[in-house]
C-alpha cells in the first residue's frame, strides 16, 4: 500500500490594503525582524572588513542561470538601452568576481534580482519573482573561510535576535520555536542525498532537517569551481528547515582556458560575458570566494511564515501581480 504524503495548503499572501488589523500587526512585527536582521548581518560584514557597494538593475553581464537545473525561470527581461541589450539583474554574480578582483578585495551588496519563476511555483511558500540577496564575494577565500563566516553570523544574528526581539518573536510564535544554531553545521555531498533522497532531494532535506545544513558539489554556472579531474565542484548550498536553500556560493574559477572551455560547453552565451572572459585572459580575474544570502527566505525562517513573500511589503508571488 502507498502512503501519500499530505500537502499542506499554503494561503497566498496578501497586498497591504486587503489585511485584517491583526494581519497589519503580524507584518508590521515581520518587518521589525527583516530591519534588525538587516542591521545586524550588514554590520556583521563592515565589521568583517567588507566594503558595502551599491546594487546594480539593469545589465549586458547577469547570471546565466544555466545549466543550473534548479531555475525555473518563465521569462528574462531584457530591454534596449542606447541601442545595446540590457538585462534585468537575476544576480551581481559576474560584477562581484570582476569588483573583488580589481577594485574591492572584500564587498558585499544588499541586491535586487529579479527571476520571473514560472506561475505553479505560487503555493511553494519559498518562491518569489523579486527577491534581494545579501551578496558578497572575498578574494583569495577558500569555502571553508566562507562556512565560518556565514556560521558565525546566523548564530550571532539567531542569538541577539532572542535576546532583543521578544516581543515580536513572540508575537509570531517563533520566541520558544526557533534555536540556535550550533557550530559545525553538517555537511551533505549532492551525490549522497540523490542516491537516498532521488531526485526531489532538496524538498525531502528541507523536510527533514531540524537545523541549517550545508550542501556541497552540485553542478552548477560556469564561474563555480569544478575539479575536471575528479568531477567534484568547490560550491555550496546553505539549506533552512522548510524553506531549503537559503544561500548559494562558491569558490570561483579565475583561469581563463577554464573558464573559456566551460562556457562553450555549456552553450552559454559568449557575447553576454565578453568582459569577463577578457580579463580572464588577460590574468585580470583574481581567485575568490563567496554567496548570495536570500533575505526574505532567511528572515521567512526566522518569522515563521508559511510564505516568504509575507516578508515583502509588497508581495512579488509568481503568477500574481499587485498594483502595487
Amino acid at each position: 500500500m502507498t502512503t501519500q504524503k499530505t500537502v499542506p495548503l499554503i494561503e497566498l499572501p496578501k497586498s497591504l490594503d486587503q489585511l485584517s488589523a491583526s494581519e497589519i500587526e503580524r507584518k508590521a512585527c515581520i518587518g521589525k525582524i527583516m530591519t534588525y536582521t538587516l542591521r545586524n548581518l550588514t554590520g556583521k560584514f563592515v565589521d568583517s572588513g567588507f566594503q558595502w557597494l551599491l546594487p546594480v538593475a539593469l545589465s549586458q553581464s547577469t547570471d546565466p542561470l544555466w545549466p543550473d537545473p534548479g531555475a525555473s525561470i518563465e521569462k528574462r527581461i531584457e530591454v534596449d538601452i542606447y541601442g545595446k541589450p540590457v538585462r534585468t539583474t537575476a544576480s551581481m554574480i559576474i560584477h562581484k568576481l570582476i569588483a573583488s578582483s580589481i577594485a574591492y578585495p572584500k564587498l558585499f551588496i544588499l541586491s535586487p534580482n529579479i527571476r520571473i519563476e514560472k506561475a505553479e511555483r505560487a503555493k511553494t511558500g519559498k518562491h518569489i519573482y523579486e527577491f534581494t540577496q545579501l551578496d558578497f564575494e572575498a578574494r583569495d577565500a577558500t569555502s571553508k573561510d566562507i562556512f565560518a563566516l556565514v556560521e558565525d553570523a546566523l548564530i550571532g544574528l539567531v542569538t541577539s535576535l532572542k535576546r532583543d526581539m521578544k516581543t515580536e518573536l513572540t508575537t509570531l510564535c517563533r520566541c520558544d520555536t526557533i534555536k540556535v544554531p550550533k557550530k559545525s553545521f553538517k555537511i551533505y555531498d549532492k551525490e549522497d542525498l540523490e542516491t537516498e533522497y532521488g531526485a526531489d532531494w532538496e524538498t525531502e532535506l528541507a523536510a527533514s532537517i531540524k537545523d541549517p545544513v550545508w550542501v556541497t558539489n552540485i553542478p552548477r554556472e560556469f564561474y563555480d569551481f569544478e575539479d575536471f579531474k575528479t568531477g567534484k565542484w568547490d560550491n555550496y548550498d546553505l539549506f533552512l528547515p522548510q524553506f531549503g536553500e537559503v544561500l548559494s556560493g562558491a569558490k570561483r574559477e579565475w583561469e581563463y582556458s577554464k573558464i573559456f572551455k566551460k562556457i562553450e560547453r555549456d552553450q552559454v552565451k559568449k557575447e553576454n560575458y565578453s568582459l569577463l572572459i577578457k580579463l580572464a585572459k588577460e590574468g585580470k580575474i583574481k581567485p575568490s570566494a563567496g554567496a548570495g544570502i536570500g533575505m526574505e527566505r532567511l528572515v521567512g525562517w526566522i518569522a515563521g511564515v508559511q510564505h516568504i513573500a509575507e516578508t515583502q511589503p509588497f508581495p512579488r508571488v509568481p503568477g500574481t501581480v499587485h498594483q502595487l
